[in-house]
């Protein structure tokens, strides 16, 4: 059976979208939904904790009857540690973009902690959409974003919608010091759609049901990205890993798209290199 879908709470409307995206993926991929709330004080939020608890599990059977839900309403004064954890036995987890927070903290700040170092992807909702639209994923050739393609042409031949793959580039640096011939632009983009091509070759085997659109764009990646987000119902991006827990562990073009996106958002880190024998 797959891990569970982890969805972070606080009783916001933000929150709520993020149980009925959480609720909704938990059914596609037949797994268990955990709806978590922290509570910053028992004796204080705990009548309060157990109304959001019950609102959230209310909405996601109202949706998904078959659902099968559990509930965690640990005491903690830093959320964002509690969902790392959790993340740990997670197959994904999934947090409001902004609002009041988890407990008593900005969910805001607890969302980019949590998707900067959790153990498992971690999808960021602001904007609900869930369905009639496609997945997009951004793919720059780099070893890290290999993870990011498979979770997109999974989520895509789960909801039995199109791929948009977007590549962004540009000309490289001029050297120092500059040669007197500037790099051929159709050689550059040739270059990167073979990156492209290589990276996508064994994905498209193993998912033949997913019609892929390739998208070749010579534009910033956070321009091009936004872009897409515009007409996909979730924003795929890779992440080079997870430092200590006060470091900067997104990227900078993950960090501005968790603002800019149109859409939800899902951050998706590197599988784990396996231990030497």
């Amino acid at each position: 059976m797959t891990d569970p879908i982890v969805v972070g709470v606080d009783g916001s409307g933000r929150s709520l979208r993020a149980v009925a995206w959480a609720a909704h993926a938990a059914s596609l991929h037949e797994a268990q939904l955990r709806i978590v709330h922290v509570l910053p004080h028992v004796k204080h939020d705990l009548d309060k904790g157990w109304d959001i608890i019950r609102e959230a599990t209310a909405l996601a059977h109202e949706a998904f009857p078959q659902l099968e839900i559990t509930n965690a309403m640990p005491e903690a004064t830093l959320p964002a540690k509690v969902l790392i954890k959790e993340s740990e036995t997670a197959h994904a987890v999934v947090l409001g973009a902004k609002g009041p927070g988890v407990g008593h903290l900005a969910l805001g700040s607890v969302s980019l902690q949590v998707a900067g170092h959790a153990a498992c992807p971690v999808v960021v909702v602001d904007h609900l959409t869930l369905g009639g639209n496609r997945i997009a994923v951004g793919a720059d050739g780099a070893p890290h974003t290999a993870a990011a393609l498979e979770f997109a042409f999974e989520a895509a031949s789960l909801r039995k919608t199109g791929l948009q793959v977007v590549h962004a580039w540009s000309l490289p640096s001029p050297p120092e010091p500059p040669v007197l011939v500037d790099p051929d632009p159709d050689e550059v983009a040739h270059r990167h759609q073979q990156e492209l091509e290589e990276q996508l070759s064994r994905l498209r085997e193993r998912y033949p049901d997913v019609e892929v659109t390739e998208d070749l764009v010579h534009d910033a990646a956070v321009t091009a990205l936004t872009r897409a987000s515009e007409r996909a119902d979730l924003l795929v991006l890779g992440s080079r890993g997870r430092g200590g827990f006060h470091g900067l562990a997104l990227g900078s073009v993950s960090h501005h798209l968790l603002h800019l996106s149109a859409c939800p958002v899902a951050i998706v880190r590197p599988h784990p290199s396996p231990s030497p024998a």
